[in-house]
Parts: C-alpha cells; sequence; structure tokens
C-alpha cells in the first residue's frame, strides 16, 4: 500500500495503518494495547482536553468519557506488537486528520513516559487507502481481523494454515482486534465501533464466521 496522496473525504472509507519506527514495538505488554484501545473511544471526539484530565479517567471507567460529536466513524480496528490497522470514515471534513493527531499524541505521551524515553515513536506519518468499491471495502473487514495470525503462522497466507480449529481459537482469544465485537461478545469496546455507518456485509455472527472461513480457505495474499 502507498504513503496517502489524496484528502480524506467525509462518507468515504479509509484503511490506515501505521508502525513503529524501524519497526520496534509499540506495545509491550496488555496495558499499552488497553491505553490504545480506550484513546481510540476517548479521542473520538471534537472536543479538545488536556491529557492529564483524561489520564484522571483512566482511574475510573475511562467509556464513561463524556465525548460529544464524534470526528470519525470506526468500523475494525487490530493491534499488533509493532503496527496498527484502522478501518475509519469521518463524519465532517478533516476528522480522521484531527483524530490521528489527537489519539497518536495521547499514545506517545503515555508510552514516553511509561518507558522514559523522548522523540518520536511512530515510523512517520500514518498511512492510507482509500477503499474505493464495496468488494475492496468487505474485504478489509477480514485483512483487518485477520491479522493476529501472522503471530502464529507467518507465512499461512502463502501456505495455508497448519491448524485451522488452533487459529480460529486463537483469534477468539485475541482481545486487541475488533474481531470480537463481530462475534458477538459483550463488552465495553464494543462501543469503540459504528457498524451502521458501514455496509451492512454481517447482518448475524455466521455471516461473518462464512466471510472469515473464506478468506482463511483462499491463497489469496493481502495487498
Amino acid at each position: 500500500m502507498s504513503v496517502r496522496k489524496t484528502s480524506f473525504v467525509p462518507g468515504e472509507f479509509y484503511h490506515l495503518y501505521n508502525r513503529g519506527n524501524s519497526k520496534q514495538k509499540i506495545f509491550h505488554d496488555p496495558t499499552d494495547y488497553y491505553r490504545f484501545i480506550v484513546l481510540l473511544y476517548t479521542c473520538n471526539s471534537e472536543n479538545n482536553f488536556r491529557i492529564f484530565l483524561l489520564n484522571q479517567k483512566f482511574d475510573a471507567d475511562p467509556y464513561l468519557f463524556e465525548r460529544g460529536d464524534q470526528l470519525v466513524s470506526i468500523g475494525a480496528y487490530c493491534l499488533m506488537p509493532n503496527h496498527f490497522h484502522l478501518l475509519i470514515s469521518e463524519k465532517k471534513a478533516g476528522g480522521i486528520s484531527k483524530f490521528m493527531q489527537k489519539f497518536s499524541t495521547a499514545y506517545v505521551m503515555y508510552y514516553n513516559n511509561k518507558y522514559e524515553r523522548t522523540g518520536g515513536l511512530f515510523e512517520g506519518k500514518f498511512r492510507s487507502e482509500h477503499l474505493y468499491n464495496d468488494e475492496y471495502l468487505k474485504y478489509i473487514f477480514s485483512y483487518i481481523h485477520l491479522n493476529p495470525l501472522k503471530l502464529i503462522q507467518n507465512d499461512w497466507r502463502e501456505k495455508g494454515l497448519a491448524d485451522v480449529k488452533g487459529a480460529l481459537n486463537y483469534l477468539r482469544d485475541y482481545e486487541y482486534s475488533s474481531y470480537l465485537d463481530f462475534k458477538g461478545f459483550t463488552r465495553k469496546q464494543n462501543s469503540i465501533l459504528e457498524k451502521g455507518a458501514y455496509p451492512d456485509y454481517f447482518p448475524n455472527i455466521s455471516d461473518f464466521d462464512s466471510e472469515i472461513m473464506s478468506w482463511i480457505s483462499s491463497s489469496l495474499k493481502p495487498c
């Protein structure tokens, strides 16, 4: 996928991703993943806030944070040890850029403070791909949610999975993506997504399962 070259358009859909400098890890323990995921929720707000006030919310329930009007609609996400993926659409002009600036700044401040470091964490500006047709948009839901399989078999897309049942169990146990939200699990992270802003490709869990299995069974490689 190429570096972002075009402006974002409200109502269009985009796959965003970024990784750590020199492919370094950006998540080291569950607390790091948790902080990043909560920021996807709390920073999706047109309201400005001070980081220290937001930090106080983590002592209570961050999902009770009063966000007001939101900047973007998040359709799916996945966090990997050294990178992340988002499926996103902006609600009004400038929404994606403002959201990405807010939550990446908040996470870098948290990370640098925790690990006693300074400077940038990510490998330059985030990258994006415009999901320009229905087929591509539907595919991205599977692409994003199947990313964690690289952690148990890096070449699975080329060679196929050695243990399909084990892979599905791994996805079910992987907490750092929206996969469980599409599987019908009840959890606070459900509130990060705005599924209604996206085509209803998966009206029930079995439809989502069928789509995931179709890609697991295929030999297609990621773009």
